[in-house]
């Protein structure tokens, strides 16, 4: 028999002392196997890490036979240690082989011991490893003993996340699974790909020092960070919003409730006085937390997982006095910027020269830092879901913000691989600078007018990059939800003149404010709707908070002064409602005659076309307006009573669907009628395939993201746009014409080499 048992704290300091003595990763490792053994009364002590390749190596062992020291693996699958590794919970048992799970490895002569002891080697709730202690003798277990192992295994996790045993591994199994490649799927934002090193938006807190000296004092500094993170809450509350990330009041509700737990303070102070210093006492039941929630598949359950996540985040910056968010100015060369989920401001801070890429675990593609990200050009993908537990910094990734595609540790072939689709998408896009200075004009001589959608200073460049011949949709919410406070008349005037000076000649049709549904102003009280996307929103809100547009109004009038200002209003449903917003405009121009103060030369009010019911009015609406533009993304979504965002229903509709093309192609018929312009200002016009189908049905006119302008004014200059029309009006003019025109537009550009 070994010598007596102590507790988690005692084998703990002894642990510290192990860890600070000069050895290499096996030698330390065997070390505390036997410290382990020693000081657990237990006649073997072994590891297991996971490796790579899915499987569990033995990594070190003290009671069976050393020889089998990594050469024994086994699936994940497979014996007491793989349901351990599975589960991610502890498993004791006195009789160890009369459990259903058990199977033995006869090159480690484990056979001969009955007691085993086994639990997760845990690092943020993904099982890195197995620890386990096994007996001849039939005992059970105590809970201190349990409580001793799980504490251990914190130090064996730190050991195998720092990359200490990755040396160690078998050849062949890839390495530890904590550095294994993951090829993960997620929500494509912004195109470009992205190669790079792992930035943590809100850094993960480094804990140095595992064990207590003096547990009476972490258990007043655990006090005293809770009351701090409280009191922060209550602050959140007061303030209406989380300033990192934009939550609402529901969330924050949720967040001063977890709190307050008592289950969850009762479980820190009882790691505390395992001998745990308050920091290590947090990410340790925080990672047990994290380890049961992620098996769950309650959604609810698993939602709840990210408040956790946070709360705990949050008390470990109380506890260690950490910045809670990376400084801008600290990025590094060649960073993927990874984030649960952060505000457009946010990223703005950050230098767009170092950065390669950003990560959402949480934001999609109408979120605000979505929108922002798609204005600075950053490859972006979205609803990475668990991806801050999946990678440490400085981690090898690419992302690619087209296909939604995220390799993490890549291996070298997929590198290379995605290296080379950089390099020729540079190269394409290289081509198409080539392209700026050169008119947008068909084959068949029609000019087509290419214009970009911006919504930030840092976009207007990109009208001399580009060669695009101007603005057609300048999203002014965006500066709205950048600003601390609603900016006043003085400020907005500032910054349109700002923005029609850079423009010079080119015009910019300025979209009102369109917030509302998902699109929160912080500083603004949000009003709880169920169905926000077809509630109070854009001018919806404008005309019933006149002052709000009036003001908007007024700061264009003066920004444009004896020059033509371009006003177009968003989600504009009925004839009286685009009349009401036409008489605020007028009077608001009234008064600056009144005031003999100078007005823009010509004053063009149009509508942008996303709500179904304006198609019933087409010729009443075109001799109202000036111009319409059609936004085509809400359109269709509110066309096909589609969320855009749900992923069980948005792949189900195409929008090169005929029932999706007739309608646009009547817009473009009364546009013609009329004299006016039509527009498109939505997805559609930016992809080469949609914008084919666009120009088949009549359309001349298309505003996108400056990234499109290249590839859309290489196929203008490269169709017939005569051929094009005739194959899509005789397609649409079919009778029994039912599925989508996507395979046969793409064999009509096979067919004319028009290549994308």
């Amino acid at each position: 028999m070994r010598g007596a048992l102590v507790g988690p704290r005692v084998l703990l300091r002894r642990l510290r002392e192990v860890m600070s003595e000069p050895a290499n990763a096996q030698a330390r490792l065997d070390r505390i196997v036997v410290l382990i053994a020693n000081n657990m009364v237990a006649e073997v002590c072994s590891v297991y890490v996971a490796r790579a390749d899915n499987t569990l190596e033995l990594y070190a062992t003290e009671g069976l036979n050393r020889e089998a020291v990594h050469l024994t693996t086994m699936r994940l699958d497979e014996g007491l240690v793989g349901l351990i590794a599975r589960e991610a919970q502890p498993l004791a048992l006195s009789d160890a082989q009369s459990h259903p799970a058990f199977s033995y490895k006869p090159e480690t002569g484990e056979e001969i011991y009955a007691s085993f002891l086994g639990v997760p080697i845990l690092r943020g709730g993904n099982a890195l490893g197995v620890l386990v202690v096994q007996n001849r003798a039939a005992r059970v277990y105590s809970e201190e003993e349990i409580e001793a192992l799980q504490t251990t295994a914190m130090v064996v996790a730190e050991m195998i996340a720092g990359g200490e045993l990755e040396a160690l591994a078998r050849p062949g199994s890839g390495g530890t699974v904590v550095r294994r490649s993951l090829a993960l799927m997620a929500q494509p934002i912004a195109e470009g790909v992205g190669l790079g090193h792992v930035v943590l938006h809100e850094p993960r807190v480094e804990i140095k020092n595992l064990v207590a000296d003096d547990p009476d004092h972490e258990l007043k500094r655990l006090h005293n960070a809770l009351e701090l993170l409280r009191a922060s809450i209550d602050d959140l509350m007061d303030s209406g919003g989380l300033s990192h990330a934009g939550e609402h009041r529901d969330v924050l509700e949720t967040f001063r409730m977890f709190a307050q737990d008592r289950g969850w303070i009762r479980r820190l102070q009882e790691a505390i006085h395992t001998g745990l210093t308050a920091e290590a006492a947090v990410e340790r039941v925080q990672s047990d937390v994290r380890a049961r929630l992620l098996r769950q598949t309650d959604p609810y359950l698993r939602e709840r997982l990210h408040d956790l996540d946070d709360l705990a985040n949050r008390l470990l910056h109380q506890l260690t006095g950490a910045a809670f968010t990376l400084a801008a100015e600290n990025l590094p060369e060649n960073a993927i910027l990874v984030a649960r989920a952060m505000g457009p401001a946010a990223l703005l801070e950050y230098q767009r020269l170092r950065l390669r890429g950003l990560i959402l675990e949480e934001g999609g593609a109408t979120s605000h830092v979505a929108i922002v990200a798609r204005a600075l050009g950053i490859p972006t993908v979205g609803k990475a879901e668990g991806i801050i537990g999946l990678v440490e910094p400085g981690d090898a990734v690419i992302i690619d913000g087209t296909t939604g595609e995220i390799q993490v540790r890549p291996q070298p072939d997929i590198e290379a691989a995605y290296a080379e689709k950089a390099r020729l998408r540079a190269r394409r896009q290289e081509q198409y600078r080539a392209l700026r200075d050169k008119p947008a004009v068909s084959k068949d001589g029609q000019p087509i007018d290419l214009q970009m959608n911006a919504g930030l200073l840092v976009d207007l460049p990109n009208l001399d990059d580009t060669g695009a011949v101007g603005v057609g949709l300048f999203r002014t919410e965006i500066l709205f939800m950048v600003a601390p406070s609603l900016p006043r008349a003085q400020a907005q005037e500032a910054l349109y003149r700002t923005i029609i000076d850079i423009a010079g000649k080119r015009p910019v049709t300025f979209r009102t404010l369109d917030i509302g549904g998902d699109k929160v102003l912080p500083y603004l009280r949000k009003v709880d709707e169920e169905n926000p996307a077809l509630g109070w929103r854009a001018v919806r809100i404008g005309l019933d908070r006149p002052a709000l547009l009036r003001t908007q109004f007024r700061a264009l009038l003066g920004a444009a002064q004896d020059r033509e200002l371009r006003i177009m209003l968003p989600m504009v449903a009925t004839l009286e409602e685009f009349d009401m917003a036409q008489a605020m405009l007028a009077r608001e121009r009234e008064r600056l005659r009144r005031l003999n103060r100078s007005q823009p030369r010509q004053v063009q009010l149009g509508v942008m076309l996303e709500v179904p019911s304006l198609l019933f009015d087409l010729d009443q609406l075109f001799e109202r307006v000036d111009f319409v533009s059609v936004g085509t993304n809400d359109l269709m979504q509110f066309m096909f009573a589609v969320d855009r965002e749900n992923a069980l229903v948005a792949s189900r509709f195409d929008a090169l669907h005929p029932s999706f093309l007739r309608p646009l192609r009547r817009v473009a018929e009364a546009a013609r009628r009329s004299g006016k312009k039509a527009s498109i200002c939505g997805e559609m016009a930016g992809k080469p395939l949609e914008a084919l189908a666009l120009l088949g049905l009549g359309f001349r006119s298309f505003s996108m993201s400056p990234s499109n302008v290249g590839p859309i004014k290489a196929l203008v200059r490269a169709v017939d746009l005569g051929a094009v029309e005739r194959f899509v009006q005789e397609r649409l003019d079919s009778p029994d014409r039912a599925r989508n025109l996507r395979a046969e537009l793409g064999e009509f550009a096979a067919a004319h080499d028009l290549s994308f």
